[in-house]
């Protein structure tokens, strides 16, 4: 008996010794970096987040709509809608650090010169065997900006990859308060433009009459990111890079002469102080231009002076803009990969394209004249056709850096710009050592 009770104990050690192993190797177990997809059953419903980066609180209130609309039309998910930072690049950092930390939502935009970032990271979905089921057709949109979202980054050239659906296009223009033009007396720049004679020059004529208007009145004011800079660069008949992007372009003759040209401007005192949030003082009714996009539009409507838009002004190398877009994509570890394709449709179908550009805050990334037609009867402002213009008129489109680090080569850009700006480093000094700081970060 006691032999018995003996063996019977002795098993139930050894089962006990085996789960305890069991145990201790799942907890020691390294992360999956990868979340299966969730079976859900008929009827089910699932909750999917989703993110863009307003420009202030009224563009925010846009997309808060939109999402309220697809939630009532998208059988089987419910929308949360979350609105997060600003037009600086700290949004696209927070996202990288959600992703890994597993916290970030299920579907977000990011801008068109981050694409290759998110893809090297490992972070964002491809979306093409979802979209092969589905019936989505790559030419409804844009060509430029698909060209980019189907490179595959082991070629940097097109491939059967989708990264995701660009949400819109858009082009900066000037924001013009008209009250301030005409008590300064300056010449309309709509009708400079009309006639063929808006240029640096007629540009900074305007900016000095209404900067003498008072001390707390400014002529002009631009962000310091890298899209109103390179405007400047791109003018001048330069760029970032050379021609096919393989090396930094910053000590081109056209950039140098973009760079002299605001150089020199800032220093006349025409401007707000550079490095301020213009917005807030544009929208307080105490400066003459703004250069922003379509997306500021939904907080310019909320201003109670006269105001406008109009192309921006052409330079040496004749009109030029910056084509800018961005694009819907899907956090690669989301459970519900599906769900979220459709949501990604459902955000860029052409009526709720044609509802965001009606509201003001951008232009239909499909390809169809209807669209372009109806956006410009989405007033205020009258003149609409100044971003479209903007499209037409020799615009650099927005591309990822596939063979280079690009938020390093961006970071190490801004600084060195920043200083010429504020006229901390001279033209010479930034052209004898600029493209030697930037070539580090292309791929050899």
């Amino acid at each position: 008996m006691h032999r018995r009770l003996f063996m019977i104990l002795l098993v139930l050690a050894f089962v006990v010794v085996a789960c305890g192993d069991d145990a201790a190797t799942t907890t020691t177990a390294a992360p999956t970096t990868t979340v299966a997809p969730t079976t859900t059953t008929a009827g089910e419903e699932v909750t999917l987040r989703w993110r863009t980066r307003p420009d202030n609180d009224q563009e925010a209130g846009v997309y808060r709509a939109v999402s309220e609309t697809l939630d009532g039309q998208l059988e089987g998910i419910t929308l949360v809608y979350e609105p997060g930072g600003t037009e600086t690049e700290g949004y696209q950092q927070a996202l990288l650090t959600q992703l890994a930390g597993g916290t970030a939502p299920d579907v977000f935009w990011i801008p068109g010169a981050d694409i290759a970032q998110f893809v090297g990271a490992r972070v964002i979905l491809d979306l093409r065997s979802y979209a092969d089921a589905s019936g989505h057709r790559d030419a409804d949109f844009y060509p430029g900006p698909m060209e980019q979202l189907t490179t595959d980054p082991a070629t940097g050239l097109p491939g059967n990859v989708l990264w995701g659906l660009p949400r819109d296009v858009s082009a900066f223009a000037l924001y013009l308060n008209l009250d301030l033009i005409a008590e300064a007396g300056a010449a309309d720049p709509r009708q400079l433009a009309a006639a063929g004679d808006w240029d640096w020059e007629a540009f900074q004529q305007v900016a000095e009459a209404v900067r003498a208007l008072g001390p707390d009145i400014y002529g002009y004011g631009q962000s310091s990111w890298w899209g109103p800079v390179g405007f400047w660069a791109n003018s001048g008949g330069g760029g970032f890079f050379n021609e096919d992007r393989t090396a930094c372009g910053l000590d081109s003759p056209g950039s140098l002469a973009g760079l002299a040209f605001v150089q020199d401007f800032y220093a006349t005192g025409a401007a707000l102080t550079y490095g301020e949030d213009p917005e807030p003082v544009f929208k307080a009714g105490n400066m003459g231009m703004f250069q922003n996009g379509r997306w500021a539009t939904p907080g310019i409507r909320t201003v109670g002076f006269d105001w406008d838009v109009v192309k921006l002004p052409d330079g040496p190398g004749g009109p030029s803009n910056w084509l800018f877009w961005g694009a819907y994509v899907v956090n690669a570890n989301t459970p519900y990969p599906e769900q979220a394709w459709r949501l990604v449709q459902a955000l860029t179908t052409a009526e709720v394209q044609a509802q965001v550009a009606e509201l003001g805050a951008n232009i239909p990334s499909r390809v169809s004249q209807a669209a372009l037609d109806a956006f410009l009867t989405f007033t205020p402002p009258e003149n609409n056709q100044a971003f479209l213009d903007g499209l037409a008129e020799n615009p650099v489109t927005e591309a990822p850096l596939w063979n280079g680090d690009w938020p390093a080569y961006r970071d190490a850009m801004q600084v060195a710009v920043d200083a010429v700006i504020r006229g901390e480093t001279s033209i010479e000094a930034f052209r004898a050592d600029i493209c030697a700081q930037l070539n580090q970060y292309f791929t050899p």
